[in-house]
């Protein structure tokens, strides 16, 4: 049986859980609230890539992602360009983008990723 390791654990969840070669990086959202989709997906994604080194692999490895977007119609090319920019080439995951409400109405963006170790 595979030891499940935490990172950044706190009482109510874990920011990512690597289990098995996985690494399942929980729902980040930027910080600093006040910027635009690009900001927010810039902050974000370098989150999301501190996580994916914490548990031992990168951004190349991602098997899949879930971006939820709170305005589609207006955000979903600025962060798509943020996102481009930001995958390996030739290693892009899976993903699915769906509009919905966030938990704070600043929060433009929240992203889950899956990755190989």
């Amino acid at each position: 049986m595979s030891d499940i390791q935490r990172i950044a654990t706190d009482p109510r969840r874990s920011r990512a859980v690597v289990y098995n070669g996985m690494v399942f990086v929980g729902g980040q959202t930027a910080d600093d609230r006040s910027q635009d989709i690009q900001g927010q997906t810039r902050q974000t994604l370098a989150k999301i890539e501190k996580f994916l080194a914490d548990a031992g692999t990168d951004k190349s490895r991602l098997l899949t992602a879930q971006i939820w977007i709170k305005d589609i119609k207006n955000d979903f090319a600025g962060m798509n360009e943020v996102w481009d920019g930001w995958t390996v080439p030739d290693s892009a995951p899976t993903r699915a983008t769906c509009q919905c409400e966030l938990a704070s109405p600043e929060v433009l963006v929240e992203i889950i990723v899956t990755a190989a170790v």
